[in-house]
């Protein structure tokens, strides 16, 4: 059968971060999804880490941005691009053969949003195309048996989104998705820090507020940081220190989105499956899960328990790894095509 030395590619296509799996060799390649284009000839210039390198320090003619907007395609064209230098990346001298590609897409996706992603693919030199949703492919690579009659459930937090999610028998029972995730937080963090100390600070600083010293619930040794920016009313560098606590009250609101769509998921799930997760407890996947005392925050607001999955950032794009492995045993259960 000529059809196996169709490489097989597993990629996470996130709101900021592109992860290609390929089975049997784990994950090739993580890189951000940006892209900077020339606005004067429309013009593809750099994708990836070179491309956010860029990112608030480009002449106005170039602009790096993210054409994944909340975990959707945002702009088409560019996506388009992105996957199919990342493919062809990923595969290095074995792109002979058009590889079968497996995608990750946010629960709450639409068809036609689905659609855009597979005709991306396909575009981009992917053979076949197959679509699955994420809170499916995080548990998968989170190592929660999926197929057996229990409820299971699984919150996904990206930079774009938090998909949380209810899973029994191989498919999804409950589930929700907020446009709510790590970039909301990072945004909450620059407010803050503009509206309390009058000082600008760009998203690559508060993203790195956020991983050093942040924490989704008060705490009595607080973490300090000094950061730097503009100050806003003289427009000089200037830099102040900030300690953790004041992160917990900038990301306040984003948080209670988050534990709101928790919430509902709980309260939508059927009964019997209610007593499994309370069992089980909550499985939490994703880069931005990795926030300090999230499990924690959780646990107060539900009364579920949380724990963070093993190597959390990287579940959905293991999961697509084992789907690919096994796609017989999945193809039923989770892919739609088109």
């Amino acid at each position: 059968m000529a059809f196996s030395f169709a490489p097989k590619l597993g990629i996470d296509l996130g709101t900021t971060t592109v992860l290609v799996f390929v089975p049997g060799h784990g994950i090739v390649l993580n890189e951000p999804s940006v892209v900077a284009v020339s606005q004067g000839e429309n013009k593809i210039l750099a994708i990836g880490n070179d491309a956010k390198n860029m990112i608030g320090r480009t002449p106005e003619e170039i602009i790096a941005y993210r054409p994944m907007k909340d975990g959707v395609i945002a702009d088409y064209r560019v996506t388009e691009a992105m996957l199919r230098y990342y493919i062809k990346k990923a595969l290095g001298r074995w792109n002979l053969f058009r590889p079968e590609v497996m995608v990750s897409v946010p629960a709450g996706v639409t068809s036609t949003e689905r659609r855009a992603v597979v005709e991306a693919a396909t575009k981009a030199g992917a053979r076949e195309a197959y679509v699955v949703k994420e809170p499916i492919l995080a548990a998968i690579g989170a190592g929660i048996p999926i197929q057996e009659a229990r409820g299971h459930m699984i919150v996904d937090i990206g930079g774009g989104t938090t998909d949380v999610a209810v899973i029994s028998l191989g498919g999804i029972v409950a589930s929700t998705s907020v446009k709510c995730a790590g970039n909301r937080m990072d945004r909450a963090i620059a407010d803050y820090i503009k509206k309390t100390a009058n000082l600008s600070i760009g998203d690559k600083m508060a993203e790195d507020i956020k991983i050093h010293i942040g924490s989704a619930v008060p705490v009595e040794d607080e973490l300090m940081m000094v950061i730097k920016g503009r100050d806003h009313l003289t427009g000089l560098p200037r830099s102040i220190e900030i300690g953790t606590n004041e992160v917990v009250r900038a990301i306040g609101k984003e948080l209670r989105t988050m534990v709101g769509a928790i919430k509902d998921v709980l309260q939508d799930t059927p009964p019997e499956l209610a007593a499994d997760i309370i069992d089980n407890g909550i499985t939490m996947t994703g880069g931005s899960s990795q926030l300090r005392n999230l499990p924690e925050l959780i646990y107060r607001r539900t009364g579920v328990k949380a724990r963070m999955a093993k190597d959390a950032p990287y579940c959905v794009a293991k999961g697509t790894g084992e789907a690919l492995k096994h796609l017989d045993t999945y193809k039923k259960a989770i892919i739609s095509k088109r």
